[in-house]
Parts: structure tokens; sequence; C-alpha cells
């Protein structure tokens, strides 16, 4: 059975930094691309960043972009989100979630396994 767990989210104040994981079991992270998606409640779930199976590829939403840096570490299959210069915009629930593909992708639709995710809330 494939579970994603997601951990490091919390409360931080504006400027501030998180390092979100992700920690993979029941399928090997090393043949797929990754993906973080955040959601706040009543609104779509949005795209944040994104990497391929090798790590050499990585796309992120506009917004996040010079901020975030997404990684991977294969032997561990853990994936990571670090999180810099947080705006109180950036406040969601953060997932983490398998590709069915070897790269990353913008759409929720290109991912077939997700976490449970974890609460991040940047304060002004």
């Amino acid at each position: 059975q494939v579970q994603l767990v997601e951990s490091g989210g919390g409360l931080v104040q504006a400027g501030g930094s998180l390092r979100l994981s992700c920690a993979a079991s029941g399928r090997p992270m090393s043949r797929f691309g990754m993906g973080w998606f955040r959601q706040n409640p009543g609104k779509e779930r949005e795209f944040v960043a994104a990497i391929s199976w090798t790590g050499v590829e990585t796309l992120y939403t506009d917004s996040v972009k010079g901020r975030f840096t997404i990684s991977r570490d294969n032997n561990k299959d853990t994936l990571f989100l670090q999180m810099n210069s947080l705006k109180p915009e950036d406040t969601a629930v953060y997932y983490c979630a398998f590709s069915r593909f070897t790269v990353g992708a913008t759409a929720a639709a290109n991912y077939d396994y997700w976490g449970q995710g974890t609460q991040v809330t940047v304060s002004s």
C-alpha cells in the first residue's frame, strides 16, 4: 500500500522559513515525479512545485519562485520543500503527491497518490 506522510508544518511569522518533508512507503520514489500542492478551505487545490524522478527538472508556480525549493532524496524515499521568506498568503494545508510519470506536472489530475497534508500558517 502506497503511503505518503508529510511533516514540518507549523506556525511561523512572515519572513520566516519552514522545511516540509514527505516520506514515501509502499512504492519506491526513484522512478516517479513528485509534487507539492496546497489548499485552503473552500478553494481548489493549487500547484506549488514539482520535481522529476532524477531531481534535475523542477517546476514552480510563479508566486513561490525564488522563495521555495523542491528537492528529493531517492535513497531515503523522501521529498522536501524548503520555504523561505514566507508570506501570509502562503498559509494553507500542504500536500505531497506521486506523479503518474517520471516528471512532475502542474495538474493535480496527473498525480495518483496523495498524503494527508500538513498545515502551514504564516502570521503577519
